[in-house]
């Protein structure tokens, strides 16, 4: 019930500061400390968090490290606790002296707290007195039950059964009688008491009176034997007692051994043992402590280790230590050597390999073992090494494990640094409230303190933080977490436990303003006669031997405690003089080890002076203690001294030699300080008086920091005015970084220039500043008047803008000019805008409207916004308008859309939409001009012309009126270009059908591939270039080029093709027939050699092989095969024929396949005229009769057949006239088709006297059906016609011009007059005069018959 009262009740104590120092206050951990002293003083202890960046490695050597721990148990660590733990132990003791084992009886289900009872019953008087006053149940009351319960009656039960008895005993009740017995003994008061003595004693001598086996015991108060059965003898002396005599009475005989009041008195009053943590039995490893500590831990709070809250093991802590019921024991690895087994810091030829990055911490200040020894710390003056002070200790806790409450050697500082593991509780007293803390705890336990006076600095007691607040003693607490640091400060308390298992290293120093607490220490020292750890003299006087490298701090704080040395160590000389000691000598104390110097009665470590006797030449006493040498004469004592009073003296003087220069240094602060405005110092003097001051060591004082923080300032001021006057704002401002957040206002400029002349010391750069400000005011006053006008320049506000740049300075209407100038550009760019309409589109009227939303309110703004939006608004409309017509479906007409461009046109703004629209009707009417124009010409159109005027109908949205009519007429010409081709060409041909209408431009070896198109060459200077008809392609494009000149392309085509042709056939036989030997022959398709059966072209006269052509199985007379080459279409009648042709002028549209047509036409109607002219002169029969494909077919087909088996020479010689008869004549019979197709053309035909009877031959030899036909067709063709019709005269003309020379080697002769002769023999045709050699006189005197009726008669006459 106690325990969870303690552990509800326990409230945290307040924290004590943290400091996280920077990286550059981190530097210099004594400057850190003597910068936060003021503060952290004030609660005795401290944590500093280094940066986050400072983390040093682990260099302990693990595997080396192992030790034995101490052990604790909680609840005898606690000061109030442990008296209630002796007191039980007391009674306890007692009763089994008695014979009885001690029960602790129940109350209400809780223990009761003998202790407590027996308070408080002593402080209402004793037993008697309340039971007289009836006080039980105030004092149960008292004790936490509740009244009303019979509870004080329970209570009163247990006092006088368990209690009483020994308070009796405690007052020395029971041994009254006795022990007067034995004083009157002692004082031989009279003869009577002496033989009642006497008679005692003799009882007491126990004899045995023997009669028969039963020994007689007699009772020492009584002196009777009666009631053997109540008497007892002591286990201890063999006394018998009765039971109903002893005081008070024992109601039943002990059950065990029992002691008699005399030995119950001399077992009681054994002083007790002091109290100390003894040594476990077990040595562990670091890992294996880890492992039990971790253990203990989660089986205590039943979770994992790391999951436990501080705050709950912080209370349950508390409340371990206060209750006696619960009996917790730990273990604490504290203060192992780190001398032994290597400290945590790294350390200079240590075991652990450091990393390049690591090895700076071996020469941190905040490395434990360099902090002691450093020139700021005191300490590095003790040559000794002091395990604990100088050298680190380590500390290995677990959970519960706790540091009672003490303060450091001589007073010190301490510093604790946590390697790792969980925190560490820290509970601390500042130093000024030690001896409060002291005496409260000597109050409330003054039974421990009685058994050790010195208990304090045991560190084996504990007390609650709250008991102590709960007296006026302050006490902070924190929690030292891995990394951290926890600085205790001189004469500070401090104790505290660990929250687990944990790794922390702790060490002493002392800073120059700890040397009046350190002899105040040894001063307290020798009062408790306490053992001194280190000579306080013997450091004094080290330090005085090097004055001179001293810091001027520490030589004047050195100064003055060894005045007060000297002080008092020349009274203490004299006194001993006085005493009668007249024997000195010199003698060096220090060599001798601590333990053989110190004095007798106090000790304290000897260093000045110290005194000996020859009775005992190993003791020594110092000069406070000389009567307690010995008891020898003090003549015969000798004073052994370090130094005489004289030596001493310049030891002094060194160091205040040393003092004084800091005073002439602080002389010249105070003076540059304090010089008025006419002899003021400069900053670098100001500075030459800081590094003086770090170079000689002056101290970190008021002074030097008053001076440097006026330095500071001064710098800052400096910095300030520099960059002021560079402008460094401009690149800020420019950047866009806007208003720096140490910009000056003007108002702030002005106080800046008042304290520039307020500093203590002048600065180069205040003129300069001044005339910044003169600038700057100038500024605002021109920036004003600008602001006033309505429309201000951007240009002007631009140029204000770029002065205030150089002005780091805030400035209030920099705001507003950049909204001025906003809103200037915005209006410049509008008005720039808008002067362009064609330049001014939809997204520069948005972007100009989004510019302007953000803008500040302006009339202007708001005007020119209001008109953007408006024409915007407008533009959009009309543009969304034009993007409908444009998109419309039906097509507007274009009326309509002429009227919405007129609409468009007015408005001030590029329109994509609109433009398209315009463009579209422009378009439009441009198309509509073409194609009126080619109405009104009366020219038959171009199919090429009307497919490219559909083509650009498509992409013009406007509704044509001529288009359905051009569509459909150009519909139709497909339509007839399909039905021709349907006509001519054969099934899957490759050929199109301008190629089958057209004379051949691919006979030869060439004209097996077909060849690629090429693209037209536009003519040059507008004038007609002269056509070389290579291939299909160049003859299309003459056929388009103009009507008047198609038939004589087509004529000169087929003329090329004739020869061509010729040729073809001539080198096809040559090649087969050949009298050249071992030349390779390749015909045929395959262009392999030739091997029977074989077949012959009739056209081409090429030979094929049967198997890779397709020949027909049955022949039909006349039996004529033509290759794949030269078949090339089919051959419809002409009947079939003339319909198309009609069909075609009909459309009224001219296309090269009509023009073709129409050649093919005339070369039919021509070649039959020539056929009728043939049959009815009877030549035809011979030529039948000897010519024809079979005869030859069939020679061709054996001769083949013996090609592999005689040479082509043995060929040859076997052929018979007959067969070179017939090759003569087919040959002939050729030549005669090619000069009658030639003389069915005319080229031009020149006014002769033989003009009139070409035409009238050509009439009267033409057969009178197809002529009538033919002219049908043209007459119905040309009254259709868009162009304009031709007279007969024009059309005769034309036909004449088409003529063409028969002649086999025509000349082709160009000019505008041309002579003609017309043969007389049976052809009729004409000839140029040039090509058959006859004269214009010849022609008019003589008959000419051409070469080809001459070779006719001469046929005939064969």
């Amino acid at each position: 019930g106690a325990g969870a009262g303690l552990l509800l009740a326990f409230l945290p104590p307040p924290e004590c500061p943290v400091f996280e120092p920077s990286w550059e206050e981190f530097a210099d951990p004594f400057a850190f400390i003597h910068k936060i002293r003021p503060i952290a003083e004030q609660t005795g202890i401290c944590k500093v968090r280094p940066p986050p960046d400072w983390q040093p490695p682990f260099a302990c050597d693990v595997d080396k490290l192992h030790f034995t721990p101490r052990i604790q148990r909680l609840n005898e660590l606690e000061a109030q606790t442990r008296v209630k733990l002796n007191f039980l132990d007391q009674i306890a003791k007692f009763w089994e002296l008695q014979g009885c084992s001690l029960k602790i009886p129940h109350v209400e289900r809780k223990i009761l707290d003998l202790f407590q009872l027996n308070r408080l019953v002593a402080e209402e008087g004793g037993f008697d007195l309340v039971c007289k006053d009836r006080k039980w149940t105030k004092i149960a009351t008292k004790m936490g039950f509740t009244p009303g319960k019979a509870v004080g009656s329970h209570i009163r039960s247990h006092y006088e059964r368990i209690l009483y008895p020994y308070n009796l005993f405690q007052t020395g009740a029971s041994l009254l009688f006795v022990l007067y017995l034995h004083f009157i003994a002692a004082v031989n008061y009279s003869t009577v008491w002496q033989k009642t003595y006497y008679n005692i004693c003799l009882i007491k001598t126990k004899l045995r009176l023997r009669n028969g086996d039963v020994d007689l015991y007699v009772c020492l108060l009584c002196g009777s034997g009666n009631d053997e059965d109540r008497l007892l003898l002591c286990d201890g002396c063999d006394d018998s007692y009765h039971t109903f005599c002893l005081i008070p009475p024992l109601h039943d005989v002990p059950k065990g051994d029992w002691r008699c009041p005399q030995c119950l008195a001399q077992e009681c009053n054994k002083p007790q043992e002091a109290f100390g943590f003894e040594q476990a039995a077990r040595d562990y490893t670091l890992r294996t402590f880890g492992e039990m500590a971790d253990a203990f831990k989660s089986d205590y709070f039943n979770m994992p280790v790391h999951m436990v809250p501080t705050e709950l093991v912080e209370k349950e802590f508390w409340r371990l230590v206060s209750t006696i019921e619960e009996d917790v024991t730990v273990e604490y690895g504290a203060d192992i050597a780190s001398k032994e087994f290597g400290s945590g810091f790294p350390v200079r030829g240590g075991k652990i390999k450091l990393k390049p990055e690591e090895e700076e911490y071996l020469d941190s200040g905040w490395n434990l073992n360099n902090m002691p020894v450093m020139e700021e710390s005191v300490l590095a003056h003790i040559t000794a090494d002091i395990c604990g002070m100088k050298l680190p200790w380590l500390y290995v806790g677990m959970c519960f494990s706790s540091f009672c409450w003490h303060i450091e050697d001589h007073w010190s500082y301490s510093i604790n640094y946590l390697h790792w593991g969980e925190p560490k509780t820290w509970y601390g007293a500042p130093g000024y409230a030690a001896e409060q803390l002291e005496e409260v705890m000597k109050k409330l336990a003054p039974e421990l303190f009685e058994s050790q006076p010195d208990l304090l600095h045991q560190l084996v007691t504990i007390m609650n933080p709250n008991t102590l607040m709960s007296h006026g003693v302050p006490i902070y607490r924190t929690n030292q977490c891995a990394g951290e640091f926890v600085i205790t400060f001189p004469r500070a308390y401090h104790s505290g436990f660990n929250q687990g298992f944990n790794f922390a290293e702790a060490v002493n120093f002392c800073t120059v303003d700890w040397l009046p607490l350190g002899r105040q220490c040894v001063e307290h020292y020798r009062l408790l006669n306490r053992y001194c750890v280190f000579s306080h003299d013997e450091m004094i006087c080290r330090m005085a031997a090097k004055a001179e490298t001293l810091d001027v701090v520490v030589a004047s704080t050195v100064e003055k405690d060894m005045a007060i040395m000297i002080e008092d160590e020349k009274v203490l000389r004299e006194a001993v003089f006085k005493l009668g000691v007249t024997d000195s000598e010199r003698m060096n104390l220090e060599v001798l080890p601590d333990d053989e110097r110190q004095c007798m009665k106090c000790k304290t470590t000897c260093y000045m002076s110290a005194i000996s006797c020859t009775c005992n030449p190993g003791s020594l006493v110092c000069l406070y203690h000389v009567e307690d040498l010995c008891t020898c004469p003090t003549y015969q004592y000798k004073m052994g001294y370090r130094y005489t009073v004289d030596e001493l003296y310049p030891m002094m003087n060194a160091l205040k030699l040393r003092a004084e220069s800091y005073n002439e240094w602080a002389s010249n602060v105070n003076e540059a300080l304090e010089a008025k405005v006419n002899n003021k110092k400069s900053l670098v003097s100001f500075k030459a008086l800081i590094e003086e001051s770090e170079m000689r060591k002056f101290p970190d004082n008021d002074l030097l920091r008053h001076l440097r923080l006026v330095t500071q300032d001064a710098e800052k001021c400096s910095s300030v005015a520099q960059q002021l006057l560079n402008g460094k704002r401009q690149t800020r401002y420019r950047s866009g970084g806007g208003k720096s957040q140490n910009q000056l206002t003007v108002n702030e400029l002005r106080l800046f220039v008042r304290q520039l002349h307020a500093l203590p010391c002048v600065l180069s750069q205040t003129a300069l500043l001044k005339d910044l400000l003169n600038r700057v005011e100038d500024f605002q006053k021109y920036s004003q008047k600008l602001l006033s006008e309505e429309i201000p320049s951007a240009s002007e506000l631009q140029g204000l803008l770029d002065i205030s740049f150089d002005f780091d300075v805030d400035l209030p209407q920099l705001g507003e000019l950049r909204i001025r100038l906003e809103q200037a550009r915005w209006l410049e760019d509008v008005n720039q805008i808008c002067l362009d309409q064609n330049s001014l589109t939809l997204d520069d009227m948005r972007r100009l409207i989004d510019s302007g939303v953000g803008l500040a309110p302006h009339p202007a703004v708001e005007k020119a916004m209001a008109k953007l939006q408006e024409l915007l608004t407008v533009s959009e409309h009309w543009d969304d308008k034009a993007r409908t017509l444009i998109k419309a479906r039906p097509r507007q007409t274009l009326s309509s859309l002429e009227a919405a461009v007129k609409e468009i046109e007015e408005i001030p703004a590029y329109l994509p939409n609109g433009i398209a629209l315009k463009d579209a009707v422009k378009k439009a009417k441009d198309w509509l001009q073409e194609v009126e124009g080619l109405q009104a010409g009366g020219r038959v159109p171009v199919l090429d012309t009307l497919v490219e005027l559909v083509s650009r109908s498509r992409s013009i949205p406007v509704h044509l009126e001529y288009l359905p009519r051009l569509e459909s007429l150009v519909a139709e010409v497909q339509a007839w270009k399909d039905c021709a081709s349907n006509t001519f060409l054969t099934e899957n041909s490759s050929y199109s059908l301008l190629e089958v209408l057209c004379p051949r431009c691919d006979i030869g070896i060439s004209g097996f591939k077909r060849k690629t198109k090429k693209l037209k060459e536009p003519a040059l200077n507008g004038k007609k270039r002269n056509t070389k008809l290579e291939s299909l392609i160049d003859l299309e494009r003459a056929l388009s080029e103009s009507k008047e000149t198609a038939m004589a392309t087509l004529t000169e085509a087929r003329l090329k093709e004739m020869e061509t042709l010729h040729g073809l056939r001539v080198a096809n036989e040559e090649k087969i027939f050949s009298n050249e030997q071992n030349t390779e022959i390749k015909v045929c398709l395959c262009q392999k050699e030739p091997a029977a059966p074989m077949i012959q072209c009739e056209l081409c006269r090429g030979v094929f092989h049967t198997s890779c052509v397709s020949v027909p199985s049955i022949w039909q007379e006349p039996r004529v095969w033509l290759c794949p080459h030269c078949h090339r279409s089919e051959k419809p009648p002409l009947e079939k024929i003339l319909p198309l042709l009609a069909s075609l002028q009909r459309i009224r549209v001219r296309l090269p396949e009509g023009d073709a047509l129409r050649y093919l036409i005339e070369r039919t109607v021509n070649w039959q005229h020539r056929m009728q002219q043939m049959l009815s002169s009877g030549n035809v029969k011979l030529i039948q009769e000897n010519t024809g494909s079979g005869i030859l077919y069939s020679r061709w087909q054996t001769m083949v057949g013996q090609l592999h088996e005689t040479s082509k020479n043995d060929c040859r010689g076997k052929r018979d006239g007959i067969c070179c008869m017939e090759r003569k004549l087919k040959r002939r019979f050729e030549r005669g088709d090619l000069c009658s197709e030639m003389r069915s053309r005319v080229r031009k035909i020149t006014p002769n006297k033989k003009k009139l009877k070409l035409a009238q031959l050509r009439e009267l030899n033409t057969s009178k059906l197809e002529r009538e036909k033919l002219f049908d067709i043209q007459r119905s063709g040309e009254s259709q016609l868009l162009l304009s019709d031709m007279s007969l005269s024009e059309q005769e003309e034309s036909e004449d011009e088409d003529a063409i020379c028969p002649a086999v080697n025509c000349l082709q002769p160009e000019g505008d007059e041309v002579d003609w002769v017309q043969c007389d023999g049976c052809c009729n045709q004409w000839f140029h005069q040039v090509c058959v050699g006859v004269s214009p006189e010849m022609a008019e005197k003589e008959d000419y018959i051409c070469a080809s009726c001459t070779g006719k008669d001469f046929s005939y006459q064969n």
